[in-house]
């Protein structure tokens, strides 16, 4: 039977990162185990091809929720990439590094390995920025970031944020804990999604000490006694299993690495006992502690085409551009899915930004008569940054196939509501600003008629939507109740870690998928340091 050193669960984010890093040792044999079928439909590649891939099964995995009272209502769909890259490779682009305050946050409750200047460093070393180096940023790294193009539409927008007393960024990831708004840094370079496969998998699957096999679900960890020795699971529909002579690494993501665990006999007794699984290690929070970011989409009606892209998405322009991207790589097929971003306080008093803003000159058909609309239009994005809220996952069967039971708890803590409430109306005067006079002429969804505090948690909860970054299902912590160590490896048995969303404590600030590949680049070093020991 062939074996590995290492088995990583799951080529996303973190996983195409690790599997670069720990192959650099051409005695160390590495392999990585994708759920999904390689990443050749050219609709990844292209940015703006993301609705014919989001929402489509073959290269994206729908996580259904819970209905709840009060909130979200409406089961939803949490949508999961399901080919190498993972969700880097469905994902809107955009390059969100979160905050220094957020690391030391994070290393407060899991160690200082985890502090600012460990990830600071890993940004670094993996950035290839437009803008150049700087004291954190990094200009000769394997991933590639531009900034969206500039534009009078997005210059106005940034001067209204200018008016509204949010500083002008160049670079909106400066790590300096304060508000900013500014162009969207992208994952793309000449016109093409750089998805954590395209710059770390790519590279490393070329070594000879690296096997990748796509189709493959892993069911659980096999274990010898309390050691992880290997996965089981079907590949092309036969079971397989694959062994590990050092450690099985799951990074499968916040929604399937607990399931893995929980199928393999780690989480809380009672619901393992309920779906039938042996306990193996009573895991209490397995599952839970669960953020995720509830978003609220406000679109705006806009004087005049020249300032939305509405039109560019539909008919002959849409032909026109599709063109235009194979033959030049530019255009409005070439760009991430938010344009200007904005990170405000809720509130004067707070210490850092708490609220983020995606804006983008585009509006979504609410009539179902299309996908965008006709008229010209714009929206914003926002979500909580930090929420506190906290929802669970939970596996209702030792089948594999069996759906999951996912529970989101959006909005429940009070403070939450308060800040959701902050958030609403920061878009408003944002959106009154004197820079927009002209071009701004009403406000579409939800409209005026929602002014309360208690109208506005109401339209969040019933009109908001996943923002597909849950984290902290496998908690990384110092302490005894944690999922993971510092060192990422699972409490209460051996060779096995995970390093994905799921062990975060808490979120950093926006967009996840920055934060995976920077943690992921720092767990390596931890692996490696480990094994040197």
């Amino acid at each position: 039977m062939a074996e590995w050193d290492y088995i990583i669960v799951g080529a996303g984010s973190a996983g195409c990162v690790l599997a670069e890093r720990l192959s650099l040792d051409p005695s160390v044999s590495v392999l990585v185990l994708e759920g999904g079928p390689a990443d050749r439909n050219p609709f990844i590649h292209m940015p703006r091809g993301i609705p014919k891939i989001m929402f489509d099964p073959r290269w994206s995995y729908g996580f259904m929720t819970e209905p709840e009272t009060g909130n979200n209502q409406t089961p939803e769909r949490w949508a999961r990439g399901k080919t190498l890259g993972g969700s880097s490779s469905i994902n809107g682009m955009v390059y969100n590094r979160g905050q220094p305050a957020d690391y030391e946050a994070i290393a407060r409750l899991a160690g200082e390995e985890w502090g600012w200047q460990h990830i600071a460093r890993a940004y670094k070393a993996i950035e290839n920025h437009e803008l150049g180096a700087a004291e954190t940023r990094g200009d000769s790294g394997p991933l590639r970031i531009t900034l969206n193009p500039r534009s009078e539409w997005g210059d106005r927008m940034i001067a209204a944020g200018e008016e509204m007393g949010i500083p002008r960024k160049e670079d909106v990831n400066e790590p300096d804990n304060g508000e900013g708004i500014g162009y969207v840094p992208a994952n793309i370079w000449k016109g093409r999604r750089q998805s954590a496969a395209v710059v770390f998998l790519r590279p490393a699957m070329k070594r000879p000490n690296v096997t990748v096999l796509t189709g493959v679900q892993a069911d659980r960890v096999i274990f010898a006694g309390t050691r992880a020795t290997g996965i089981a699971g079907r590949h092309g529909g036969t079971a397989k299993t694959w062994s590990a002579r050092r450690e099985v690494i799951l990074c499968a993501g916040a929604i399937a690495s607990p399931a893995i665990l929980m199928r393999s006999g780690i989480g809380p007794a009672d619901i393992l006992k309920e779906a039938g699984v042996p306990v193996l290690v009573d895991s209490p929070e397995v599952g839970g502690n669960m953020k995720e970011h509830r978003i609220l989409v406000m679109q705006y009606r806009m004087s005049d085409h020249s300032f939305s892209v509405n039109r560019e998405y539909s008919g002959a322009r849409l032909v026109a551009n599709v063109l235009r991207y194979y033959l030049l790589r530019d255009g409005p097929m070439s760009t991430s899915s938010h344009t200007v971003g904005a990170w405000v306080k809720s509130k004067p008093d707070m210490d850092r930004p708490d609220v983020q803003m995606l804006i983008a000159p585009y509006t979504y058909d609410m009539t179902g008569k299309g996908y965008l609309e006709q008229e010209p239009g714009m929206l914003v994005i926002g979500f909580l940054l930090r929420p506190e809220s906290a929802g669970r996952i939970a596996i209702t069967s030792a089948d594999p196939d069996a759906p999951l039971k996912i529970e989101p708890h959006y909005l429940t803590n009070e403070a939450d509501q308060s800040r959701a409430v902050g958030l609403f109306r920061s878009v408003r005067r944002l959106m009154a600003q004197p820079a927009l006079d002209g071009m701004v002429t009403r406000e579409l969804a939800p409209g005026g008629d929602n002014q309360s505090d208690e109208q506005i948690v109401d339209w969040f909860n019933k009109a908001g939507g996943c923002g597909l970054h849950a984290v902290s299902t496998c908690r990384m912590g110092t302490d005894a109740a944690s999922v993971v160590d510092p060192q990422l490896r699972v409490r209460g048995v051996e060779g096995l870690r995970i390093m994905d969303t799921s062990v975060p404590p808490i979120m950093p600030s926006g967009n996840t998928n920055a934060p995976m590949m920077a943690m992921a680049w720092r767990a390596a070093e931890l692996i490696l340091a480990g094994r040197a020991g």
